[in-house]
């Protein structure tokens, strides 16, 4: 049967395409780069594409009759147990820069596994041991049984929540290690877990609307809408290829910090720490003696490494000695000395900026968003009551 390119099978047969194109560039990138979130990538965007192809071929009549229906029907094209681990996956290996797949992960396929046996299982069945069909005699695609297709909303809603906290966790860590964290937290994994969860919506948004999910005309919008968030995500994933600087493991294990002396921690982050002040006053002193702040990329283990100890020591005594987290305190640091100067008149031969980027900012919106949570004014505004007085 010829393939009917009607308005609703041209459609998606677009987004078939360039899904199936952007799948194998992505891989093809991944391998190039030995860049793991891209392989990710690759492999979600090609299980989009298996998503959208029943309903290509059904809106191009591939499912009215024939030896195609009855070999479509027994394609397990919507694997709605695979792509949310996938997903979820892309976020751990986009975010955690030390992430690595252990044999225990494989757990997370095992619905998949599952759920591509029992579609053998009818195939084998129907085919060669039953006299006459079983399965599917009453001329429905197993993959729209409100059972799987329920399972498979609750179970990409768990990931996404799951990805949220990966997202949440990689947020707070890279403000407790890195000096550096506003330019870090880059925009790409925020806008894939909007888009995520826009996916996650408009499917739930379906599922009200229209809870008869064998029935292939009434899906279009859905399908169309579902391309077209799939398709910004895998654009987008291939043009954002930054992974993260930030390990998870920095400041749950000491032992990454490879420091001269290990100094005894306390089992809670928030249990108190003995000689606090004096651990206070030695960071300080640090500070001001040696200005390690003026370096754009200082981390937490470096500042453990000249006290002698370990990360999470040291992010333990700032939250709890000062208050902060390891990023607004290296940047008040940053921001006094750029006011110092300010006030001692240097702004007439360097500007504001040339101060800030010697104080260690390494660009100009990380200066204002770390001056206006610190000061609660503006660079701009504080030269305006600076000229006033």
């Amino acid at each position: 049967m010829p393939f009917d390119f009607s308005l609703k099978s041209s459609f998606l047969l677009i987004f078939f395409f360039h899904g199936l194109i952007f799948s194998l560039l992505l891989l093809w990138k991944g391998i190039q780069q030995h860049n793991t979130p891209q392989k990710w990538l690759s492999l979600f965007t090609f299980l989009c594409t298996l998503y959208i192809t029943p309903f290509m071929l059904g809106y191009a009549r591939w499912y009215s009759g024939g030896i195609y229906r009855d070999i479509l029907f027994y394609v397990p094209f919507q694997q709605l147990f695979l792509i949310p681990p996938v997903l979820y996956f892309y976020v751990r290996s986009l975010l955690d820069q030390t992430f690595s797949f252990q044999r225990k992960d494989w757990l997370h396929f095992l619905p998949a596994a599952l759920y591509f046996l029992y579609t053998l299982f009818m195939f084998i069945a129907d085919q060669w041991f039953l006299p006459e069909v079983y399965f599917y005699k009453d001329g429905r695609d197993k993959d729209f049984e409100p059972w799987y297709q329920t399972a498979g909303f609750i179970v990409l809603t768990i990931y996404l929540i799951a990805s949220l906290r990966i997202y949440n966790k990689y947020k707070s860590l890279s403000y407790n290690t890195l000096s550096f964290a506003d330019s870090v937290l880059f925009k790409w994994a925020q806008r894939f877990l909007t888009a995520f969860v826009l996916l996650i919506c408009i499917r739930g948004l379906f599922f009200i609307l229209n809870p008869e999910w064998a029935e292939f005309g009434r899906k279009f919008w859905y399908y169309l809408s579902f391309s077209g968030l799939f398709y910004f995500i895998s654009i987008n994933g291939y043009y954002n290829n930054v992974q993260s600087a930030t390990s998870f493991r920095i400041l749950e294990d000491p032992k990454t910090n490879d420091s001269p002396e290990k100094v005894p921690e306390p089992e809670d982050p928030t249990d108190p720490i003995p000689d606090l002040e004096k651990w206070k006053e030695q960071i300080s002193s640090l500070m001001a003696a040696q200005k390690l702040y003026e370096d754009p990329q200082l981390t937490i283990t470096m500042v453990a490494d000249r006290l002698g100890t370990h990360s999470k020591k040291v992010s333990q005594i700032i939250n709890q000695g000062f208050g902060m987290n390891f990023n607004d305190y290296i940047n008040s640091y940053r921001i006094e000395s750029v006011i110092q100067k300010i006030d001692a008149g240097e702004t007439s031969s360097q500007t504001i900026m040339g101060l800030a980027y010697d104080a260690g900012f390494n660009s100009k919106s990380t200066f204002n968003r770390a001056f206006k949570r610190l000061k609660n004014m503006t660079p701009k505004e504080y030269l305006e009551k600076k000229s006033k007085k």
